[in-house]
């Protein structure tokens, strides 16, 4: 199958907009049957392409950012520095710069040229469908399996977004052993806004991947909050990042002009399971907090 999976998954029959809207069990059936060929492909297309693509790896990461989570790697006491960076913008939502916007453009290279490769791929339709998005993760039917971006997406979430969830949501811990991911394109008069919702996840982070230059009108996130009523709308300059726990309500506003990328990244408990806010295992100390749990995937995938 190896030699020809990319042609064969390129010239394969997709399931319709229609049937993936509805659930129809033909479109489970599809994923499943080809899960193999698509890997298949997703490796081969990776190797061909492999004189072309940037290498993704931490220098794609705000350099201050990469530099004190390194530190608390290998000293956790030195992890305030890693906190240092973050800001609280909205009651119990923060906000740093994540990517280097000098080097996003490698990302985004790589992700238009997957978008290209005609290898089918299941968008994201939890709330509604997004056409410009992909699932990330290998839990999901569908999804991007391109070796050298699962290595680069596991690192991202075992070595920076569950540790600084754990230290900016102590609560979290022990509910974080699961990841889910997925990537979204904002487009006018396309798939321009999902209404207010909260997540299924302990915490989740929001990463633009919009290019310095690559400018857009409206699609800020609006964040409410449940005890004080206060609603604010936060927009997204190139690289930066917003998490928070997904107990959060918040909704994406229309867009008007342009387009916004992002990565929108989860962490739950086995079998979906989340935390509740405010009830913290005070054992839990900054040692634990940068490790990378021994729970296996369980296969569970929260759409």
């Amino acid at each position: 199958m190896t030699g020809n999976a990319l042609s064969t998954a390129r010239s394969i029959e997709r399931p319709t907009r229609e049937a993936m809207l509805q659930r129809d069990p033909s479109v489970h059936q599809f994923w499943s049957q080809n899960r193999d060929l698509f890997e298949s492909a997703w490796k081969q297309w990776e190797a061909d392409e492999s004189d072309l693509i940037g290498k993704l790896d931490s220098s794609l990461y705000d350099t201050n950012l990469r530099n004190s989570v390194e530190l608390a790697w290998k000293d956790p006491s030195k992890e305030s520095e890693v906190k240092a960076l973050w800001k609280e913008v909205f009651p119990g939502v923060y906000e740093a710069q994540f990517f280097n916007p000098e080097r996003l453009a490698i990302l985004r290279d790589y992700l238009n040229r997957v978008s290209n490769a005609e290898i089918p791929m299941r968008p994201p339709y939890g709330i509604s469908l997004n056409r410009g998005g992909a699932m990330l993760d290998r839990r999901s039917e569908g999804y991007l399996a391109a070796p050298g971006f699962q290595a680069f997406y596991q690192a991202l979430m075992d070595s920076y977004m569950r540790p600084i969830a754990r230290m900016l949501f102590p609560d979290i811990t022990g509910y974080d052993t699961q990841t889910f991911g997925f990537s979204i394109q904002w487009q006018p008069d396309t798939d321009t806004s999902l209404r207010a919702h909260t997540d299924a996840s302990s915490v989740t982070l929001n990463v633009n991947l919009n290019l310095p230059g690559e400018d857009f009108s409206g699609s800020g996130v609006r964040f409410f909050d449940r005890e004080t009523q206060e609603v604010s709308e936060l927009t997204f300059a190139p690289g930066t990042a917003l998490i928070h726990h997904g107990s959060v309500p918040h909704e994406s506003m229309p867009i008007t002009e342009g387009e916004r990328s992002n990565l929108i990244l989860w962490l739950y408990g086995e079998a979906g399971q989340v935390a509740s806010p405010g009830i913290v295992d005070q054992s839990i100390d900054a040692k634990q907090r940068w490790t990378v749990p021994s729970a296996q995937d369980d296969g569970f995938a929260p759409f």
